[in-house]
């Protein structure tokens, strides 16, 4: 297994038929408008075609190769992988979900870089978020810390976007939560009693589905 990039002609490249990974229509162009953009994407990875010579199969970048398609391309840089059947389905099964998260604070800060350039709009035709979500997170508050915490102490901030329904039932769940459950120190602020709210709630799922265990 080489890590040395081809140019492979996009007639080669042929999609794997149990490739699980979907993409919406709009994350699709955003895909689409960053590569005209820019003129750069992430290369792909497949591995020599069993049964059509010359070809290859692709285990990442089915996505990359449309919107290289739409945008007139005629070949693809591409990582070739000698693997089997089984390293591929692991391939297929990880390549598109391994990641990690980004830390608000500093994804709040390259928005915040971007937005002197170019407006929420323009940003949005870019970024997986909507112009209205990153209208929130430029003007997101994250919560004081006071150095004298100790390393273990530091507020680690969760920041999702839900629709109008969702958070309708959200909040009834942590006004409840609050309210009725034992031992919850829900704290002064609101923020601290939403944290005090949405933990509790959190441990009571863990221990209910523990009990669920334990009967079966």
């Amino acid at each position: 297994m080489t890590n040395q990039i081809r140019r492979i002609p996009l007639a080669k490249l042929y999609e794997h038929p149990g490739n699980p990974n979907t993409m919406s229509a709009v994350v699709f162009g955003k895909l689409v408008r960053n590569i005209e953009r820019t003129g750069r994407y992430e290369p792909l990875v497949v591995r020599p075609h069993r049964s059509m010579p010359g070809g290859f199969e692709i285990l990442n970048g089915h996505h990359r190769v449309k919107a290289l398609a739409k945008l007139g391309y005629e070949s693809a840089d591409a990582v070739v992988w000698e693997v089997d059947d089984e390293q591929a389905d692991i391939l297929l099964a990880t390549l598109n979900r391994l990641c990690g998260s980004d830390k608000m604070s500093k994804r709040s800060a390259i928005l915040k870089r971007l937005s002197e350039r170019l407006s929420s709009g323009e940003i949005a035709r870019l970024l997986p978020e909507t112009a209205s979500q990153i209208e929130k997170l430029l003007t997101l508050k994250l919560p004081d810390v006071t150095m004298a915490a100790g390393v273990n102490s530091f507020a680690e901030p969760l920041v999702f976007f839900v629709t109008e329904e969702q958070a309708e039932t959200i909040e009834d769940a942590i006004s409840s939560a609050c309210g009725s459950a034992e031992g919850t120190d829900c704290g002064a602020t609101k923020t601290q009693r939403r944290a005090a709210a949405i933990t509790a709630i959190a441990k009571n799922f863990i221990e209910t589905k523990a009990g669920t265990h334990e009967q079966d």
